[in-house]
């Protein structure tokens, strides 16, 4: 009997000890799939890498008539070999901060987390205001003259942090030209963005509530309709883009099909509401929203600021809709 007994506890210490062997190794198992998954992350990740290079968008005023934005590519790519650099424009009216913030804003929704947005419209260059890096809550960075370029895009997608650029290793090395900040300054620190350099060394931290900003004066809603302003022109077809975002519009009671009363520089006029070009007759006047929500004017297959002689800004009223 007691050899019988004997037996028994060996064979249920032989399954203990055989329990805990497959617990062992199912554990380690599973640590060496934890492993390979890891493995497989980083190996997904380095390969996006190699697949989506770093992304430079860069505008200016400088126009392609000469060599000012092919010497500033050269610049990055010096520095940055494998960016892929997008002109957004070069043909931004010259020394226009706020055509070129209007720019910026519209553009940047559609970039992703990294871009680096370098903008050169810098009516004040070699003066003493600031050249600075900032970074949105998108995570995009906009390499600029701080002179209120960065205003719209700011207050749309928030600004979590602005640098002064100062640290000597991110420009161009040698005496900086007084006149060319786009070559000496503002290119050599979008490629050390790009490339992915740490953007708290490119020099002192900024109080965001400091940075300049444009003045422009928003639209305002008023007992008897919405005073405004026309901002700029759409390219080369005349249409009129406002400072009334859609939303604000549709404060006024209007719907689509709806004529709709106004004063452009205090000349009266009606325009039909409407959500594209061809809902109107050829010729003929229409208000829509643009495809950056905002309130436009236009002409169907006409320029609106050629026939009616509108340089912007100008004034503009909007009468609320008749109940």
């Amino acid at each position: 009997m007691a050899d019988g007994i004997t037996r028994k506890l060996t064979d249920d210490m032989k399954l203990l000890l055989s329990a805990r062997t497959v617990r062992a190794i199912l554990s380690v198992s599973l640590l060496i799939m934890a492993g390979l998954a890891a493995f497989a992350l980083l190996a997904a990740a380095q390969q996006q890498s190699r697949q989506y290079p770093p992304t430079i968008v860069f505008m200016s005023d400088f126009g392609t008539v000469d060599d000012s934005v092919a010497i500033c590519k050269g610049v990055m790519y010096s520095i940055a070999p494998d960016a892929r650099i997008f002109d957004l424009t070069h043909q931004v009216k010259p020394y226009s901060i706020l055509d070129a913030a209007r720019f910026l804003q519209g553009a940047t929704p559609y970039y992703p987390a990294g871009t680096v947005f370098v903008a050169v419209v810098d009516p004040g260059v070699g003066s003493e205001r600031r050249a600075i890096v900032a970074r949105s809550k998108r995570k995009q960075y906009f390499v600029l003259p701080d002179n209120g370029l960065i205003t719209l895009a700011g207050e749309r997608d928030g600004i979590e942090g602005a640098r002064e650029i100062t640290n000597p290793a991110w420009i161009i090395s040698g005496e900086v030209s007084a006149t060319f900040n786009g070559r000496d300054i503002f290119s050599p620190v979008a490629a050390h963005l790009a490339r992915g350099e740490d953007w708290t060394q490119v020099g002192p931290e900024l109080p965001v509530g400091k940075l300049v900003r444009l003045g422009a004066r928003p639209a305002e809603l008023g007992p008897h309709g919405m005073t405004a302003q026309v901002i700029a022109t759409d390219g080369p077809y005349g249409n009129l883009i406002t400072n009334i975002a859609a939303d604000d519009f549709f404060k006024l009671g209007y719907k689509l099909g709806e004529q709709v009363s106004i004063e452009l520089n205090n000349q009266p006029m009606s325009l039909r509401f409407v959500r594209t070009f061809s809902d109107v007759p050829s010729h003929q006047r229409l208000l829509y929203i643009d495809s950056r929500g905002r309130l436009a004017l236009a002409v169907n297959k006409g320029n609106f600021a050629q026939i009616y002689h509108i340089t912007p800004p100008a004034a503009l009223f909007i009468a609320k809709a008749a109940k």
